[in-house]
């Protein structure tokens, strides 16, 4: 896959043929880049690494369309190294072992390669680990480039030698100077409103490479009145969000959808709920996700908080899509407007930890039961106290093991039903003191 302003024409193409806008406006140095100044500036990673003369192994890691292949592209200039592109969709071992070749002998006589690899994280394991000799002895710098997370998709040993470095998708200023510059090279405005401009740079969608093509369709149509936003979406396709339901846009849209229902913000909650939705995430997952949600951050500051979750994916699963996902946004705005207390899940994982420790500690003997004569004979079942028959309905006898410090997990907040919860906490703690002086 090329990348911004990478889509050289074919070697096939005569010398008059009509070149691509994108072509066209391809920079020429690092410095007319557009976006990615926390990389390119002065004070940047790869700025401090062209004007230290010392370049490393890289992996550009962001959206489609943000410059990887055109700065990949500069820094072999920048650094008079013979540039390499390869795909990792197109290139099998073979191929590899070619390039390979091609680079120790350009080495042999005094030339280094930066070898930059497209969609690295396509290759297997194997593929990768045949990188590691050639970048450790020199006779490749690797600049790949990967629109997934690289912790997930390369290895560590290929991570350990490169350096990770993340692409952002390009700003709405940022995609309004490529216009701009589409403009003057085309010597024409482009023939749009105000309005229809800003559709025309949100449809584009942060992708420098999606917005070329878009501009050089609207420099296409024959001259005439200007098309405003609604003009401007009935002749163009906006692009669809980028979206994987098994990648890390996935868990990234998730968490964003957590966190903003933990924080108490229903309409940032409502927001990311549609982003899943529109990306055609599966309603199952949401339901069942929101109703871990109401478990961990609401739980018994508002026990109905559960219900409204299981209520409504059991909607859902009558209903179907859409009609049913209403009745999941319905959950996720009560959700995100209850009292949150995670006070449930604290005491749950305290428990565990206390249970893995003292995990072949038995019950104490005067809480088990006594079925036959035999156990009756070794204590068990005696001293018990049957709580129904204090005055109080509380015994205040010990049910941890024996010689085990008393364990205090449950803290309720003073917040939501939990305030009352709490009471009752303090309460049966008092008399367990008295009963127990």
């Amino acid at each position: 896959m090329s990348d911004l302003f990478d889509q050289t024409p074919g070697p096939s193409a005569p010398q008059t043929a009509p070149r691509p806008l994108a072509d066209r406006l391809r920079p020429t140095t690092l410095a007319q880049v557009i976006g990615q100044r926390h990389l390119l500036g002065e004070n940047g990673p790869l700025g401090a690494m062209l004007a230290a003369g010392s370049l490393s192994s890289i992996i550009f890691w962001g959206p489609p369309g943000v410059g990887k292949t055109t700065i990949a592209r500069l820094l072999a200039a920048e650094t008079e190294l013979a540039f390499v592109q390869i795909s990792a969709i197109f290139t099998g071992v073979p191929d590899l072992r070619k390039v390979f070749e091609a680079a120790k002998i350009r080495r042999a006589n005094g030339h280094g390669t930066l070898l930059f690899v497209d969609e690295i994280h396509r290759f297997n394991k194997a593929q990768q680990d045949g990188f590691l000799p050639y970048m450790e002895d020199g006779t490749i710098l690797l600049v790949g480039a990967t629109t997934e997370n690289p912790s997930f998709e390369l290895n560590a040993a290929l991570m350990s030698r490169a350096q990770v470095m993340i692409l952002n998708r390009l700003s709405l200023v940022e995609l309004e100077l490529m216009a701009q510059r589409a403009e003057a090279e085309m010597r024409r405005a482009l023939p749009v409103t105000g309005d229809g401009r800003d559709a025309l740079l949100e449809m584009a969608d942060g992708d420098g490479r999606a917005l070329l093509n878009l501009l050089e369709q609207c420099f296409s149509w024959p001259a005439g009145k200007p098309l405003d936003r609604e003009g401007l979406s009935s002749r163009l396709s906006r692009r669809a969000p980028k979206y994987d339901k098994s990648g890390e846009e996935h868990y990234n849209l998730i968490s964003a959808l957590h966190k903003s229902v933990r924080g108490s913000d229903p309409d940032a909650a409502l927001y990311w709920l549609a982003r899943m939705f529109q990306g055609g995430e599966d309603p199952r997952y949401l339901a069942r996700r929101i109703t871990r949600m109401a478990v961990e951050d609401i739980g018994l500051a508002d026990p109905n908080a559960q219900s409204q979750c299981l209520h409504a994916w059991e909607t859902y699963e009558r209903l179907g899509s859409p009609e049913g996902e209403l009745a999941i946004a319905q959950a996720v705005i009560y959700l995100a407007l209850a009292p949150k207390s995670n006070a449930s899940y604290v005491a749950f994982k305290a428990a565990m930890g206390a249970a893995r420790e003292t995990g072949s500690n038995p019950p104490p003997k005067h809480i088990l039961n006594a079925p036959t004569k035999m156990m009756k004979e070794h204590g068990y079942g005696a001293g018990y106290a049957y709580d129904h028959d204090a005055e109080d309905g509380f015994s205040g006898q010990n049910y941890f093991p024996d010689g085990m410090p008393r364990g205090i997990y449950y803290l309720p907040p003073e917040r939501g039903h939990e305030r009352e919860l709490k009471k009752r906490v303090d309460y049966f703690a008092k008399l367990r003191s008295q009963k127990t002086k």
